[in-house]
């Protein structure tokens, strides 16, 4: 009985996770704008915003983990691979401007 529970509640705490990940991922996707898809030679925003649409669907209403599973995956690609080339190409990685060699308080000199 109690393993039963723990099963049951371990498999939604899992469904909450995936659909939290899909959701910010759609919102993410459609945040973006559509020439920085293209500048950073990915596929089209619509392309992503259906995919993911589709991940935050399944996540939802179709309690398969196969599904699901599959669905995380999709959000990590956008999070791992397209989010970083569109945060490149629009400019929007580091903030301030600073140089290569600048750490977290400022510049590094080597030591002098």
């Amino acid at each position: 009985m109690l393993s039963a529970n723990f099963d049951f509640g371990l498999w939604m705490i899992a469904r909450l996770l995936f659909l939290v990940t899909s959701v910010t991922a759609l919102v993410m996707a459609a945040i973006a704008r559509e020439d920085a898809y293209r500048a950073a030679d990915k596929k089209t925003k619509s392309f992503w915003l259906i995919i993911l649409g589709v991940v935050v669907a399944v996540n939802l209403f179709i309690p398969m983990l196969f599904l699901s599973i599959a669905g995380l995956i999709a959000s990590i690609v956008f999070f791992v691979d397209v989010r970083p080339a569109l945060q490149q190409v629009s400019g929007g990685g580091r903030r301030g401007g600073g140089s290569s060699s600048d750490g977290p308080y400022g510049p590094y000199n080597g030591g002098r």
